[in-house]
């Protein structure tokens, strides 16, 4: 069996009937990451942080709620009909937020910077041939 790569897909019944569809979704998960990952200006600075910032400081359980909140995104790029490699990389953008984000007082200015659901919309949008919506 052939290692997966960009043209191999993940099995899954298209749920998309047309491209407004497709347009909606993809607008709902740019919203969706931006309340994650940088819906809020720190007073003072042009640093950006969101939800997920916030409750990743709850000791213990914090990161791992907000890894199981980001699986959405990759969940709709299935759906979407991303390959194998894209879904892998932002599952491994995923995973690399909650552990590094893990860590005691260094792990919570990693996972402010990191960004792993803004992250993985920008993979998606990237397959998909959309450029990147405008922050401003």
């Amino acid at each position: 069996m052939a290692p997966p790569d960009e043209t191999l897909t993940l099995d899954r019944e298209e749920n998309f009937e047309t491209t407004a569809e497709r347009e909606a979704a993809l607008n709902r998960l740019r919203r969706f990451a931006e309340l994650q990952d940088s819906a809020f200006k720190v007073p003072g600075t042009n640093f950006e942080m969101g939800i997920e910032g916030i409750i990743g400081l709850i000791p213990g359980v914090g990161d791992f709620a907000s890894a199981l909140v980001s699986l959405y995104v990759p969940f709709e790029a299935i759906r979407m009909g991303a390959p194998y490699a894209k879904v892998a990389q932002m599952l491994l953008n995923i995973l690399i937020d909650a552990l590094l984000g893990s860590v005691p007082l260094v792990g919570d200015l990693f996972d402010v910077a990191f960004k792993a659901n803004n992250r993985n919309v920008r993979i998606l949008e990237k397959h998909l041939g959309r450029p990147p919506e405008d922050p401003a």
